[in-house]
Formats: structure tokens, C-alpha cells, sequence
């Protein structure tokens, strides 16, 4: 076999970060979100259009949750995942990143989101409360036009470099965070959970995130 007379590196630029925290032991902290986000409910039935289909039984909240002290501990939480967050990618100093809105939302079975972004933030998240086999994977979609022109021809049964997928499926974990940036499209499958009653409700916190400049210290 010949040498090859050249020198072959591969280079990544431009990559789309998804950042995933797990938290340990949630399991006081959800039934206690489950209790307030139901009590949400019960206040405001009608609840608020975006992503969500309300004629298929999805339920959004209200988008300032992170005011209310009952969302204190996970809003402390977020904090310390977007603390790391920003020393992991060498933000300034100057600024931290701070939740700007913060929603729930309850799919029960059949529900879905429409594929979106959120405009006007840095990052988004989603926190995971409850999630029965089946409720939905969260997908991220090829964010760039590539994907809609000519595309390469692969091996066949042999997987891709990730690098070169156009979809990826998280599937959620009650206790987990994802942090994705705000121009990420990204939908939720349909809740397809066999639970019966509120046990098949696929239920989350959302919220948006910004670099905000830090207060100056007093002298």
C-alpha cells in the first residue's frame, strides 16, 4: 500500500452545544413542582397559546414562574447549571446569565409542540418533572440549510458521524435539564404514554435565558 503524499486533518467549526445536567436525587423537588404546577392550573385553566396545541389537551402557563418563591430551589438550580455553563465556554466576568421567563407545561397524552425558536435569549432550557415512557422526545433539528440541499450518501447500517446529523431525539428523564441555544428549532413528539390518569402527563418547566451585567459591588 502506497503512503499518501499529503497530510489529511479534519477541522470542526461552528458546532451547536446541547448541555445536559442531571440532577441528584429529585424526586422531593418534582412532587413538590408537580403540586404548584397543578395548582397553576387550577388557576389559570385557560392557560396561554405558543408551542403547544391547547385543543389537543396541552396546558402553557403563564411566562414569569421564576418571580414566584414557590420556584425558588429549581430557579437556584438553574443557577448554578448556568453558572457552569458560562465558565465551561469563558464567558466575561462582567456578566452572568440570568432567567428572563420561566413557563410550565402539561402535555397528557396526545400532546405536542410545534417545532420552534425563542427569540430575543441566549439559551433556553427545559427541566423535566415528569416523564412516563413515551410522553414525547424533545428533537432538535439541522439548524443550518444544508440539510435541505443535496445530501451526502452514507454507508448503510453503519451510524453516521454526529457531526453529520440533521435530527437528534433526547428522550426526556424526570430530573433533567437541557440548555440548548434559543435559535435551535426544536418540537416534542406526541405524548404517547399508556399511564393512566395524571401518572401519563408528560409535565416540564421551561425557560430563556440572557448575559446580564452584574451589579457593581459596593465600597
Amino acid at each position: 500500500m502506497s503512503k499518501d503524499d499529503f497530510t489529511f486533518v479534519r477541522r470542526t467549526y461552528f458546532p451547536t452545544m446541547v448541555f445536559q445536567i442531571d440532577l441528584e436525587n429529585p424526586e422531593d423537588l418534582n412532587k413538590d413542582l408537580t403540586e404548584k404546577i397543578y395548582s397553576e392550573r387550577i388557576r389559570d385553566q385557560k392557560g396561554i397559546s405558543r408551542s403547544n396545541i391547547p385543543a389537543l389537551g396541552g396546558w402553557h402557563s403563564h411566562n414569569d414562574l421564576h418571580k414566584s418563591k414557590d420556584y425558588a430551589e429549581l430557579v437556584g438550580k438553574i443557577g448554578q447549571a448556568t453558572a457552569k455553563l458560562s465558565q465551561n465556554l469563558g464567558y466575561a466576568d462582567s456578566h452572568e446569565i440570568k432567567i428572563g421567563t420561566m413557563w410550565s407545561i402539561i402535555n397528557p397524552p396526545g400532546g405536542v409542540n410545534r417545532a420552534h425558536v425563542h427569540p430575543g435569549c441566549l439559551w433556553s432550557g427545559v427541566y423535566y418533572i415528569q416523564a412516563p415512557e413515551n410522553c414525547g422526545n424533545i428533537e432538535f433539528i439541522e439548524p443550518r440549510t444544508m440539510h435541505l440541499m443535496n445530501q451526502a450518501k452514507y454507508m448503510p447500517n453503519k451510524k453516521r458521524p454526529k457531526e453529520c446529523w440533521t435530527k437528534v431525539r433526547f428522550t426526556p428523564v424526570a430530573g433533567r435539564m437541557l440548555i440548548f441555544p434559543s435559535w435551535l428549532y426544536h418540537a416534542v413528539d406526541p405524548n404517547l404514554s399508556e399511564e393512566e390518569g395524571n401518572a401519563a402527563n408528560r409535565i416540564i418547566i421551561s425557560f430563556n435565558l440572557n448575559q446580564v451585567k452584574k451589579p457593581a459591588k459596593k465600597k
